[in-house]
């Protein structure tokens, strides 16, 4: 007796067409990938997709919550008017910059605009919220300059500075100092009084981030600034090749108005605002001096105490 029909085609029997062996050779790919270094079109193209991602206000659609601690090769953001304005005209390095939709125009943003525009800096304009988190919340008025990741010295370069211009070598070290503003206001100072470059230690130290470059007011493009893996060994390296190390201690019984190695190829440490010079870097130093000061002041601001040390040496050497 004869099945029931099922309703459905039957399948077809018998040998069926090959893919003459196209399908086998896709599998075999073109070879491994070449690494980023020798992908001519890697570095742009990334460039410019990060651009336009953050030109649209977000990093993808990811759901994972936003990290809290910066990548120290990240690039930054330099917020307000005037301190963009200045780091532009200092021709600090910048990948684009930011205005705030519907701002408020006025000589210092169109100034902006147009060094940027000359510059062939990137031109983009984005929502005030997304620059509030592009600056970190400071205070931006509506204008933010993206800086790429600090270029830093060799502590040898520092030197060669100095002797490549004929002059007596002046670096400033910095002990402990973990306030990027402070970091930016002692270059400012240096560049004032004739320093040749910035010191500072690779690790639990304020390093050159927006912070500095704002408060620097664009002295960074011109002033060097070096890391030391272990700043005692530096300052041991110095001293090796002829340079005095002078540290700034409110204890010293020197004032350093009257310390005679300012002439000298100097080498000046400053500490923290809390805790001074450390121990071993202290050691390090040949000679400790103190700025002079009323007894209700326990100590001074970083930044200020290297801007008064930095203005008795400029003095010292002008005798």
């Amino acid at each position: 007796m004869a099945g029931r029909a099922s309703g459905k085609p039957s399948k077809k029997q018998g040998p069926t067409k090959g893919t003459g062996g196209k399908v086998r050779r896709s599998l075999e790919g073109k070879g491994a990938t070449p690494p980023a270094h020798m992908r001519h079109w890697y570095k742009d193209k990334a460039r410019a997709e990060r651009i336009e991602r953050e030109g649209r206000g977000g990093g993808g659609s990811s759901s994972r919550a936003p990290s809290r601690t910066r990548r120290e090769d990240a690039p930054e953001v330099i917020g307000g008017r005037n301190p963009v304005v200045e780091a532009l005209r200092a021709h600090v390095p910048a990948n684009a910059l930011y205005v705030a939709q519907r701002i408020d125009n006025d000589d210092r943003v169109r100034e902006a605009i147009k060094l940027a525009a000359d510059r062939g800096i990137a031109l983009l304009e984005v929502s005030r919220d997304k620059l509030d988190r592009l600056t970190e919340s400071t205070v931006h008025q509506g204008i933010g300059l993206q800086v790429p990741p600090y270029d830093y010295a060799h502590p040898e370069q520092l030197v060669e500075r100095a002797r490549d211009a004929a002059e007596v070598p002046l670096i400033v070290a910095l002990d402990g100092v973990t306030d990027p503003r402070n970091l930016g206001a002692i270059a400012r100072s240096a560049t004032a009084f004739g320093a040749h470059g910035l010191l500072i230690p690779s690790r639990r130290s304020a390093g050159v981030t927006a912070g500095a470059w704002k408060t620097s007011a664009g002295t960074l493009a011109t002033l060097p600034v070096a890391r030391a893996s272990n700043l005692t060994q530096t300052l041991q390296a110095y001293r090796e090749e002829g340079l005095f190390v002078v540290g700034l201690d409110g204890t010293a019984t020197v004032d350093i108005a009257d310390v005679e190695l300012a002439s000298e190829p100097l080498v000046v440490v400053v500490g923290s605002e809390g805790k001074g010079l450390s121990r071993l870097v202290r050691e390090a130093c040949d000679q400790i001096a103190r700025i002079p000061m009323n007894a209700a002041a326990e100590s001074l601001n970083a930044g200020v105490a290297a801007g008064i040390a930095l203005y008795a040496v400029a003095q010292h050497r002008r005798r």
